[in-house]
C-alpha cells in the first residue's frame, strides 16, 4: 500500500491536519479552532465462527483507529457485503447486532450504512469522531528517551489462521475473542490523561509493521525487548505448524532491511512480532517519567494487559531493533 499511496496525486488542503502520507490511523479534518473530525473506515471477512462475535470484533477494530489518535467516536455507518441468496438472514442479524452493541458501548450512534450482494461476507464500519486540533495523538511524535507500552497481547492472526484450519486450541478462541472485542477506549482515555508523545493501534501490519510506521513518521529508531512483549500463551505452536498469515509473511519480507533482530531471539517469537493483528492494542510512546502514572491509570481503568516493551532512540541505521 505504501507504493500505491506514494504514487497518488496530492491535493493540499489546509484543513486536513492528518492525511494518508504518514500512514496514520485515521484522517483528521479541521472544522474550527477547537474542533476537528476524525475519520476512518475498516472492514474484513469473518475471522471467527460466531457471527455475533464477528460483528463485535469488526466494530471494535474500526473504532480503534479513532481511539489511537485520542479522538471520541460520534457516529458509525455499517459497511456490509452478504450472500443473501445463500445464507440464512439470521446470521446477518447476529453480525449487525454484534456491531450495534459495540457501537453503543463506545457511546457513538449508528446512523446508517450500505449493503451489497456478494458471494463472501464482509463487514465493518465507517467511523466519524471528534477531537481538539491541539490534542491530536499521531504516530509521528515519538521522541528519543521515550518508553514504549503495549496494551493487548499479540497472536490473534495466528489464532485466526488456526481457527480457519480447524487446528485451534479451544481456549485460544475464547481468549483471542475476549481481547479482540475489547474496545481501546479505556487505554485511550488513560493516555490522554497522562499526556503521551505518540500512539498507534496494532492491526494488520503487526507490531513490527506499525512500529516501523511510527519510526519512519517520527524519524527515530524503536528498540523492543522481545521477551517482555505479551503474547497469547502457546500461540507459537501455530508458527511451528506453518499457520502464519500471508500478510504477516509479506510484512516480514518487506521490512527485512529495516529491522535488526538479535539472533538470540527465537524464530517463533519473531514471527509472532510480525503477526497480523485484528483489533489489537495500543502501542504508546511517552516520556519515561510518565510511564508509572500511565500504567497505574491503565490498570485502574480495567486494561488487563499493560507491558513496557521497549524504548525510543535517536535515528540509527535501521528503524527497528529487537533484542531478547
Amino acid at each position: 500500500m505504501a507504493y500505491v499511496v506514494n504514487h497518488l496525486p496530492e491535493y493540499p488542503n489546509e484543513r486536513v491536519l492528518v492525511g494518508p502520507k504518514t500512514f496514520a490511523d485515521a484522517g483528521i479534518y479541521k472544522i474550527s479552532e477547537d474542533t476537528a473530525l476524525v475519520q476512518t473506515l475498516d472492514f474484513f471477512t469473518p475471522i471467527v465462527n460466531n457471527p455475533y462475535d464477528y460483528g463485535q470484533i469488526a466494530a471494535a477494530n474500526a473504532l480503534s483507529d479513532v481511539y489511537a489518535m485520542g479522538g471520541k467516536p460520534l457516529t458509525a455507518m455499517n459497511i456490509l457485503c452478504y450472500p443473501l441468496k445463500l445464507l440464512d438472514r439470521d446470521i446477518l442479524v447476529e453480525i449487525l447486532k454484534g456491531g450495534a452493541d459495540k457501537i453503543n458501548e463506545s457511546g457513538a450512534a449508528l446512523v446508517g450504512g450500505h449493503t451489497l450482494q456478494d458471494n463472501e461476507i464482509k463487514y465493518g464500519l465507517s467511523i466519524t469522531g471528534i477531537i481538539h486540533p491541539d490534542k491530536i495523538v499521531t504516530n509521528a511524535g515519538a521522541m528519543a528517551g521515550d518508553v514504549l507500552v503495549l496494551t493487548k497481547p499479540l497472536g490473534t492472526g495466528l489464532i485466526i489462521s488456526a481457527i480457519k484450519a480447524n487446528k485451534v486450541l479451544a481456549e485460544h478462541i475464547s481468549l483471542a475473542t475476549k481481547s479482540m472485542v475489547c474496545l481501546n477506549k479505556a487505554a485511550s482515555d488513560a493516555m490522554l490523561e497522562v499526556g503521551v508523545s505518540a500512539c498507534t493501534d496494532i492491526t494488520g501490519f503487526g507490531l513490527i509493521g506499525h512500529a516501523y510506521e511510527m519510526a519512519e513518521a517520527s524519524k527515530i529508531t524503536l528498540s523492543f525487548f522481545a521477551e517482555r512483549i505479551p503474547i497469547f500463551e502457546d500461540c507459537e505452536r501455530y508458527v511451528k505448524m506453518g499457520l502464519i498469515p500471508g500478510v504477516s509473511k509479506l510484512s516480514k519480507k518487506y521490512l527485512k532491511d529495516a529491522v535488526r533482530i538479535d539472533p538470540k531471539v527465537r524464530k517463533e517469537l519473531v514471527d509472532v512480532l510480525f503477526d497480523a493483528q485484528t483489533s489489537g492494542g495500543l502501542l504508546i510512546s511517552l516520556p519515561k517519567g510518565r510511564v508509572e502514572m500511565l500504567c497505574t491509570k491503565l490498570r485502574g481503568k480495567g486494561v488487563v494487559t499493560v507491558e513496557v516493551i521497549g524504548e525510543v532512540h535517536e535515528r540509527g541505521d535501521v528503524s527497528i531493533i529487537v533484542t531478547p
